[in-house]
């Protein structure tokens, strides 16, 4: 959800730039730029900064597991290949 706060912060400072002799509607045009940019940000695919360290932080974690899923997955290929297990994170993709 977008905060409309920042939004009517937005169209006012927009309609201060508006030169004095076109500020009679002023007012006016503070709505319409408010409209303006709610229509045009509600087209985008946004998400809140919440949502964002969400999804960051349970992709930290799923990166994690796959990593120790890895680790495992080559102890138990070098047991059944009689070998010895590679050390941590020697073969493991970089990020």
């Amino acid at each position: 959800m977008i905060d409309l706060a920042h939004i009517d912060d937005l169209a006012r400072r927009l309609s201060t730039l508006v030169p004095p002799g076109l500020r009679e509607g002023r007012e006016e045009m503070q709505q319409n730029f408010k409209a303006v940019l709610q229509a045009g940000l509600s087209k985008l695919d946004l998400v809140t900064r919440e949502e964002f360290e969400v999804q960051r932080a349970v992709l930290a974690r799923t990166r994690d597991k796959l990593e120790q899923l890895e680790r495992e997955l080559a102890t138990l290929e070098a047991r059944q290949a009689g070998t010895t297990p590679p050390a941590a994170g020697d073969d493991l993709p970089r990020h």
